[in-house]
């Protein structure tokens, strides 16, 4: 969620800032909403305020005149009872406004907040302003000595590629159809050293982020409340995109949710709490396995690994202090753990700056890294992809807007309680990164070179081999 104090010193910041997403908020009625909100607000602390002095007052007041109503002759004790009676019904009376105004906050503030919460983070000054994915600006690239992704593969490595589909099949490493026949498109069983491939990437990077940058693992919940989705910026924007189950319906208390990222579990540990400085910064990484509908995507990369419904994810998170000089120092910290472990793996890949239009609602900024992959990109004359990038990571500054949401605070050297700036980043995602690894380390004898730091995660295996 915004800071509303900002919204209200400030509007054409966020109105700007959703434009520039090309995010749709009703803005006009969201200020009015805030206006009758806090017109109410204020009444409504005034007879508060009201009672409390009333009470003050009346309260010696009433048992006076109640001990001169008992000694009182006929004739002053009408008066006296009168005035007994008015001072017992103003507090009656108060109640009953008070009542009235707080019915009146309960129906406007629901409509309020959820129409704050479709207000996105306004992208920080220096992101390049674009309309979509088409205008990120590339940042720099970086390739093995020996391979030029700028020439076909043919052109590097002196054979035709195969695609990843066509390296997994041979090799027996991932079986499609069996996946399809259990649970529909998009899904796939890893089978055999694939299987293991897929876990020695995984547990890799796991490793690397924890032994060699310092990071604490955790292992966190993949089904959380609603709350976790709406606090982490998930809801209501992507809210097609998760996988609903509908606990309420089955008698229980709450609707639970399967989390596209683990990023949703990391964040969470920490809401509506209060870190004491010396906490800062949480560094925080974990493996989880995550949940993608894949809504609105029908047709696009419906083949092979790169866009599926399940996955495992190692991801890292940093919670630090409010200040932005540090979040962009973390931003790219956690940059150079991606580009060290990729450059480990021997994998081509390009750093790009995303847009204002490529953000999404929850971030300030956010660079992707796409790793360069022999089977995408269009096919030649003779009928083999030319290889094209394709996103493997994306490392976000988000500010203070997921941990707002969360109300994740923590205290200042000067005692005061401040909202944490949050980022968060792809350490890896496999299968996915299957793809460049089998396509790039491919031989001509249709094995496939296990890159140096996998092995020990594979019992020593070198290379993959069709025998």
């Amino acid at each position: 969620m915004i800071d509303v104090k900002a919204f209200r010193e400030n509007p054409e910041r966020f109105i700007r800032g959703a434009q520039d997403k090309g995010i749709i908020v009703d803005f006009r009625r969201l200020k009015a909403l805030d206006d009758q909100r806090r017109s109410i607000l204020t009444e409504l602390e005034a007879k508060r305020a009201q009672q409390n002095q009333l009470g003050k007052e009346t309260g010696p007041r009433i048992g006076k005149l109640k001990g001169q109503l008992k000694a009182a002759d006929a004739d002053s004790k009408r008066g006296l009872a009168e005035e007994l009676a008015a001072l017992e019904a103003a507090p009656l009376t108060l109640k009953s406004e008070v009542a009235v105004l707080g019915k009146m906050l309960q129906e406007v503030e629901p409509a309020w907040r959820d129409l704050l919460l479709t207000v996105p983070q306004p992208p920080a000054a220096d992101v390049p302003r674009g309309a979509g994915s088409d205008q990120n600006v590339e940042i720099r690239r970086w390739n093995p000595p020996a391979f030029d992704p700028a020439k076909s593969f043919e052109a590097n490595r002196g054979f035709r590629p195969r695609s990843h589909q066509e390296l997994v099949k041979a090799l027996g490493l991932v079986d499609f159809d069996r996946g399809v026949k259990m649970s529909g498109t998009r899904h796939y069983v890893l089978t055999g050293l694939g299987m293991r491939l897929h876990h020695a990437a995984v547990r890799y990077a796991l490793d690397f982020m924890a032994d060699r940058r310092g990071f604490t693992p955790m292992g966190i919940p993949v089904i959380v409340r609603e709350d976790c989705m709406v606090g982490t910026g998930f809801f209501p924007a992507g809210r097609e995109q998760a996988y609903h189950l509908e606990e309420s319906k089955r008698g229980g208390g709450h609707d639970l949710y399967l989390t596209g990222t683990g990023e949703v579990g990391l964040m969470g540990l920490h809401a509506d709490e209060i870190l004491p400085l010396e906490s800062l910064p949480l560094k925080y990484v974990t493996a989880s396995t995550c949940f993608r509908r894949e809504a609105g995507a029908a047709g696009k990369d419906t083949a092979g690994l790169y866009r599926i419904h399940q996955f495992d994810k190692v991801e890292q998170v940093v919670v630090c202090r409010a200040d932005d000089a540090e979040s962009r120092q973390w931003h790219r910290s956690m940059l150079e753990s991606v580009e060290m472990i990729l450059q480990s793996l021997g994998l081509p890949y390009r750093l790009l700056q995303c847009c204002t239009g490529d953000l999404g609602v929850k971030n300030e900024d956010m660079i992707d890294v796409e790793c360069w992959m022999p089977g995408r990109g269009d096919s030649g004359k003779d009928g083999v992809p030319g290889g094209a990038y394709g996103e493997t990571h994306s490392a976000s500054r988000l500010a203070d807007f997921q941990c707002r949401r969360l109300n994740l605070r923590y205290k200042d050297e000067g005692g005061k309680t401040q909202f944490a700036y949050a980022l968060n980043n792809t350490v890896i995602a496999s299968p996915r990164i299957l793809i460049p690894l089998l396509e790039i380390h491919q031989n001509e004898d249709l094995s496939v070179t296990i890159p140096e730091p996998l092995r020990p995660h594979m019992g020593g295996i070198e290379r993959i081999t069709t025998s």
